[in-house]
C-alpha cells in the first residue's frame, strides 16, 4: 500500500529491500493501479550498478552462458517414481499405463515414435513390418476405402484420409527407410 491511499493494492512491485530472506520469500509491495504506474515510471532497474555491470546485463546473449540439462529425443513427459509417493486412485499411474505396455521398440533396434506406432496402428501393423509390407496394406486399404471402387459411396472417406495420413507419416520414417 502508498502511504495515505485508500484504494485497494491490486498491483505487485519488487520487494522492499532487505524483506525475505533466509527461510522466507519476499515481501512483495502491493499498490493501486495509480500508484503502481507513477512507481514503473520512477523505477530503474540499473539503479546502483556500474557502467560495467550495466553492459554485461545488456549483452544480446546475458544468460544464455549457463548450462541447461540436455534435450533428449525421449519425450519429457516421463512416468513418475513410483517409490515416491501412494497412489491408491491409479490416478497418476494411468496415464502412463499404455507406454508401458507397448513394445520397446522393433526387432531390428530402429525406434518408433509415438506418432509411428498410432500410423502403424490405423493400418493395422505391427511394429516389425517393413517397407514393402506397409506399402502392400496401404495400397489394400486405399482399394477397400476409395469412392471409386465402392460405387462412388463416400462413407468411408474418413477411414481413407486417415490411411493416407498413416502412410505419410510412415514412408518418412527412419524405421522404415
Amino acid at each position: 500500500m502508498f502511504p495515505g491511499c485508500a484504494e485497494a493494492g491490486e498491483f505487485r512491485a519488487p520487494p522492499l529491500e532487505g524483506s525475505g530472506g533466509g527461510d522466507r520469500p519476499p515481501q512483495f509491495r502491493w499498490f493501486c493501479l495509480e500508484h503502481v504506474r507513477a512507481f514503473n515510471a520512477g523505477y530503474n532497474f540499473f539503479d546502483g550498478m556500474t557502467a560495467d555491470e550495466i553492459h554485461d546485463a545488456q549483452r544480446p546473449f546475458a544468460g544464455w552462458e549457463r548450462e541447461t540439462r540436455a534435450f533428449t529425443g525421449q519425450s519429457g513427459d516421463r512416468p513418475p517414481r513410483w517409490a515416491d509417493f501412494a497412489d491408491p486412485l491409479d490416478a497418476i499411474s494411468a496415464r502412463f499405463a499404455g507406454r508401458a505396455a507397448s513394445p520397446a521398440g522393433r526387432a531390428d533396434g530402429k525406434p518408433l515414435s509415438d506418432g509411428e506406432r498410432k500410423a502403424l496402428k490405423v493400418l493395422g501393423l505391427g511394429a516389425d513390418v517393413d517397407r514393402t509390407a506397409l506399402r502392400k496394406r496401404y495400397s489394400e486399404l486405399v482399394r477397400r476405402y476409395h469412392p471409386d471402387r465402392n460405387g462412388g459411396d463416400r462413407s468411408h472417406e474418413g477411414a481413407l484420409q486417415r490411411v493416407i495420413a498413416a502412410y505419410q507419416e510412415l514412408k518418412g520414417a527412419q524405421a522404415f527407410a
